[in-house]
């Protein structure tokens, strides 16, 4: 039996669309990190359960070409047997490339390069009535390649694409630096940020406990140590100056404990590790359990129980540096989650290239990781503690990324995130609308 080559693939996938007709269409696949519930209306699955092949790796060339499917983790593994990383590796194994590009992925090495599609040379897409179309950034569908970033599979599906890959060594030795004042903090970070290391990211543990931890690739260590099963990796940043870790278990540093929400699980106990075992402390199995709670609701209704109302914050959102003091201090103050991730996002490109999500290049940005449910007596309104992230967001000139709950107006969110451009490339990809508008998508969660 002949093997299926990826032209194969794309060529069944791109003619069983067009027969389908049309209707409205949703990709049918075994993974997602979208933290947000999802209609249940009519749609038509589309299987792209098999496009997850890593097709070649290019040492010389410092390139990756990879379906869109393919989980990081499966990426990391084809990249490190060659001495390579892709630019940028989101923190949990199960986050796919596609949907790192199409969404928006960051890690401690985005400083330098940028998101994720920051790193993406050329994109092969399918589009909603069949269609494949390759673009890079200088050729007719230089709109598409810059305009997909952020539209979450509104516009099509990532089948294909080229990606940097970068040269590693085998250790990476981090060192965790203690800065009490939060100015210092993000001085000091920005200063780290131009020097010749290879990955910069923080931890906010309480008001005026920062800690920002620096890696850098070394050939050799004095030991490793190991996060991947009974110690917790975010424990460590506190507890010691200096560590090291395979560059392998530096990329899944924050997966083992989902950064350190696996609290929630009570899998923090040592006795619960045993128990699970090294292979199930991963953000696969947690994803699994979040997704069966949001089907039957048990820790809603448990809360309910106990007279709690609570509302999940999962948010990642990205300020520019000058005022991350200022959104730290509402967040402290207003949200009170604990603790926080920070990294430091640069801009490799020139230009306010990427409509759907605007950033402009002329400053860093501080990207803030939050996620954990806030649970009180007092009822308040549906998004309560969401729309004031929003609103201090917007205020402070930044942007938040749009994996979970939103809970925009609809003229608000158009004018955040490229309404016009939106609507031009809409028009040109999917006039038919088979595929759910961005706002459609993110807010009314159809």
């Amino acid at each position: 039996m002949a093997v299926e080559t990826h032209q194969d693939r794309r060529n069944r996938l791109a003619i069983e669309l067009r027969q389908r007709g049309s209707g409205p269409v949703r990709l049918a696949k075994s993974t997602s990190n979208l933290f947000r519930d999802r209609g249940s209306g009519p749609r038509q699955m589309l299987d792209v359960s098999d496009f997850h092949h890593v097709l070649n790796v290019d040492r010389a060339e410092g390139m990756v070409e990879v379906e869109g499917m393919t989980t990081y983790a499966e990426l990391v593994d084809a990249t490190l047997t060659h001495g390579l990383m892709p630019a940028g590796v989101p923190e949990l194994k199960s986050i796919t490339i596609g949907g790192a590009v199409s969404g928006v992925g960051i890690e401690s090495s985005s400083f330098r390069y940028g998101l994720v599609h920051e790193t993406v040379s050329e994109m092969d897409v399918l589009l909603a009535n069949g269609e494949i179309v390759t673009c890079t950034a200088d050729n007719e569908h230089r709109d598409l390649f810059f305009g997909l970033p952020n539209s979450y599979g509104t516009l099509g599906y990532i089948l294909k694409l080229k990606a940097l890959a970068l040269p590693v060594k085998p250790y990476v030795r981090l060192t965790h630096i203690r800065i009490p004042d939060t100015d210092d903090f993000f001085a000091t970070l920005q200063d780290w940020c131009t020097e010749e290391t290879d990955f910069v990211d923080g931890t906010v543990f309480r008001r005026n406990d920062h800690y920002l931890t620096v890696g850098q690739f070394v050939d050799e260590a004095p030991y490793t140590s190991d996060y991947t099963h009974l110690d917790i990796y975010f424990r460590s940043i506190s507890a010691r100056s200096e560590d090291y870790l395979t560059t392998h278990d530096y990329l899944w540093r924050w997966d083992t404990d989902w950064f350190w929400c696996s609290k929630n699980l009570c899998v923090q106990n040592t006795l619960m590790r045993r128990l699970l075992g090294r292979k199930r402390l991963n953000s696969v199995t947690y994803q699994k359990v979040m997704r069966w709670n949001g089907r039957v609701g048990f820790t809603r209704t448990l809360s309910e129980w106990f007279g709690y109302h609570s509302e999940s914050v999962i948010q990642d959102i990205d300020i520019p540096i000058e005022n991350a003091s200022n959104f730290l201090d509402f967040f402290h103050r207003e949200i009170g989650i604990r603790p926080l991730w920070v990294c430091p996002v640069g801009h490799p490109s020139t230009g306010n290239m990427y409509p759907l999500f605007p950033m402009t290049t002329d400053t860093p940005y501080i990207n803030f990781g939050f996620w954990d449910v806030i649970r009180g007596r007092k009822e308040l309104p549906t998004g309560y503690y969401n729309r004031k992230v929003e609103e201090a967001v917007a205020n402070l000139g930044g942007i938040k990324s749009l994996y979970s709950s939103s809970y925009y107006p609809e003229e608000e969110f158009w004018s955040l995130y490229g309404g016009k451009a939106y609507r031009k490339l809409k028009q040109r990809y999917d006039p038919e609308m088979r595929l759910n508008d961005l706002y459609q998508k993110s807010v009314l969660r159809q």
